[in-house]
């Protein structure tokens, strides 16, 4: 081969390379006291959910390759549920994550301009991200957006960060504020296509639930492709059978999740013996501060949580009606 015909296809198939990698973002992460394993990464992708774990090797460190035309917001988070990062991801982006297991609100993240910017933006507020009441976050990410229509990060800020979602009106008029061009319909459809999920206190998207099975041992609960009404109570449960003719009147399509959230296995033994019904039951050993159940905001118990069929919980309240009418409106 000349050498003329070897440069020609060196081009060719840099030119080829080049094309397949932008079909595609990578997400590289470096994280210290991450222990070999599995982390799972979820976000929108062009035709649904994407939950897909990915191997962490002994010294912290995974890769991810995942697709989507369109910019999306993609959570890293440990197999158990516990949140790394967030980023914006969009085919042809190489993101990295790099920090420490430990100390997850020092996680960094870079690899483009808006992913630069938001990890700026949570620098330079830090003392508000660490602050357990998140009014002085949402008075800066209002501040940001009424500044900076035409960023969009001021859109990422309104879906990712901001905590009030309890005056939807309010939401609709920040988000019109917002430049066109800087608030993508792919970070907006869930705030959008679902105003009743939208009308509380930020709730999260929970892809699955590890719980311990009657009968079994940890069972892994997938949340999405289906709505699921999940009820959470202790022993001794009054009104038992009052509660099971109530989850009696749901569509046969919503999966019940029955939850005993404390620690008396015997009772568990015994109440659920007397239950007519087939659906599954099962145990939180760590009562509401089990992983993933923490998330929902217990103050009570019994509690019901409903999550549609992407695992956006659209309730979370200790009133069933209100779970009953919101899981079958």
């Amino acid at each position: 081969m000349n050498k003329f015909n070897f440069i020609s296809l060196l081009l060719l198939l840099t030119a080829l390379l080049a094309s397949c990698s932008s079909d595609k973002f990578k997400i590289d992460g470096n994280i210290d006291n991450l222990k070999a394993g599995v982390v799972r990464v979820i976000f929108m992708g062009d035709s649904g959910i994407v939950d897909e774990e990915t191997i962490v090797d002994n010294k912290g460190h995974f890769t991810f390759k995942g697709s989507s035309s369109v910019p999306v917001i993609v959570s890293v988070i440990k197999q158990r549920g516990e949140a790394l990062a967030t980023l914006v991801a969009i085919n042809g982006d190489h993101l990295k994550i790099k920090g420490d297991a430990d100390k997850p609100s020092d996680i960094k993240t870079s690899g483009n301009r808006l992913n630069k910017e938001w990890q700026l933006f949570r620098d330079e507020h830090a003392a508000f991200y660490a602050d357990p009441n998140p009014s002085r976050l949402d008075a800066a990410i209002e501040k940001y957006v009424r500044e900076h229509p035409a960023d969009m990060l001021s859109t990422v800020l309104l879906m990712a960060d901001y905590s009030d979602y309890s005056d939807y009106d309010k939401i609709e008029k920040m988000l019109k504020g917002i430049d066109v061009e800087a608030r993508p319909e792919s970070l907006t459809q869930t705030f959008k296509n679902d105003p009743n999920a939208r009308k509380r206190n930020l709730l999260p998207r929970l892809m699955t639930l590890t719980l311990w099975k009657h009968g079994g041992n940890f069972d892994e609960i997938k949340l999405t492709g289906h709505t699921s009404f999940i009820s959470f109570w202790a022993s001794p449960q009054k009104d038992r059978m009052s509660l099971i003719n109530k989850l009696k009147t749901l569509d046969a399509k919503i999966h019940v999740i029955d939850v005993m959230a404390e620690s008396d296995t015997l009772r568990w033994h015994q109440t659920i013996a007397a239950d007519p019904e087939g659906w599954r039951h099962y145990w939180a050993p760590g009562g509401p501060m089990e992983q993933g159940i923490q998330l929902l905001g217990f103050t009570s118990l019994p509690w019901f949580a409903v999550t549609d069929s992407t695992g956006l919980v659209t309730y979370s309240g200790p009133d069933i009606t209100a779970a009953l009418k919101t899981a079958q409106p």
